[in-house]
């Protein structure tokens, strides 16, 4: 079967695998059909990818289709459409034992610590594997990036009568902001990227923007009358828009930092302790933000309608991988179709 393997940064190779064979009673066989591309991936590709070694398979936004099933498996059947949660732990530790497997020090990330989803077959874990028969093809892929965005929202505890700041509107903001709108508060979408700002407004109304810059604090005091957000979510993964959170939020407010960068964030210690700053991170996402999302999904709740702009074939990957990174291109999220 063919695979394509990211060999080292910036090098793309086909690589033709065995066929993974049958499941063992506790897994299932799946056939990939469609293929999210996350800032995981692009990151990687360009060598800038914390925790990530090479050669890799990457790909963990999953739209798949069940082709067998291990004989204790009884939620999935021939057939099914799915997709996964592509964390496991190869240890039960505090963490796992406390309902936190996102962050296990045994986690293993599908595509990044293991070979991924970039080839036509792979066995799984079937407990970490959701049925999702009435979504379609694309929506499936959508559901882990859009995992992120619901963990993240929930880290954030976000209330009604809050200010939330969303700093970056690339997939992982957007998709924090699908998510954190169901929470009913005020919205502020900020980037440096004049188009995503430009989806934003189109997209999703009643959510403030601003363009990123040396004024934006006042600017932010400027649409709120003199307050300052209560929550502000970092989805950037860039050192110095991390930085700047801590200006941003109001006294008594959270930052929640959703995206990661290879280096380490310093900050006024006294800043932090007489603005009384909640500061947090998240990482991944739970078997119930997946299951939630489903449900949301299915019932129209939310949607991905104009999220996936880009469509690149799995057959011809290799060449046309390095067209998401073309800013002419107005890229937002792209996926990967299986034939």
């Amino acid at each position: 079967m063919r695979a394509v393997l990211l060999n080292q940064p910036e090098e793309f190779i086909v690589v033709e695998k065995d066929h993974p064979g049958h499941p063992g009673p506790n897994e299932v066989l799946l056939k990939v059909k469609c293929l999210g591309i996350c800032g995981t991936d692009l990151h990687a590709y360009h060598g800038v990818q914390p925790f990530f070694t090479y050669p890799r398979i990457l790909g963990h936004e999953i739209a798949a289709q069940v082709v067998s099933v291990g004989e204790n498996v009884t939620h999935l059947k021939t057939g099914d459409l799915c997709t996964m949660l592509p964390y496991r732990n190869s240890i039960i530790d505090q963490a796992v034992k406390r309902g936190k497997p996102n962050c296990g020090t045994g986690l293993s990330y599908f595509g990044v610590h293991e070979d991924g989803a970039m080839q036509e077959y792979f066995i799984y874990d079937a407990v970490n594997v959701f049925q999702a028969n009435a979504l379609t093809q694309e929506q499936i892929a959508m559901i882990e990036p859009i995992s992120i965005g619901s963990h993240a929202v929930e880290r954030a505890e976000i209330k009604p009568d809050d200010i939330v700041l969303i700093v970056g509107a690339g997939p992982i903001g957007i998709t924090t902001l699908i998510m954190a709108r169901l929470k009913a508060a005020r919205f502020i979408v900020l980037d440096v990227n004049p188009q995503r700002i430009d989806f934003v407004k189109q997209k999703y109304a009643g959510v403030d923007t601003l363009m990123a810059d040396d004024h934006t604090v006042d600017n932010l005091k400027k649409l709120l009358n003199g307050d300052l957000p209560t929550i502000v979510m970092d989805a950037t993964g860039n050192r110095e828009s991390m930085l700047k959170c801590f200006d941003y939020v109001a006294a008594g407010g959270t930052i929640v930092y959703v995206g990661i960068f290879v280096g380490s964030i310093e900050f006024s210690d006294p800043l932090l302790h007489a603005k009384e700053i909640t500061l947090k991170s998240s990482r991944n996402s739970l078997p119930v933000d997946f299951k939630k999302i489903i449900r949301l999904m299915e019932s129209g709740i939310i949607n991905i309608d104009g999220l996936v702009t880009h469509r690149l074939q799995f057959n011809t990957l290799e060449t046309s991988f390095t067209s998401l990174y073309n800013s002419e291109e107005r890229v937002i999220k792209g996926v990967v179709e299986f034939n």
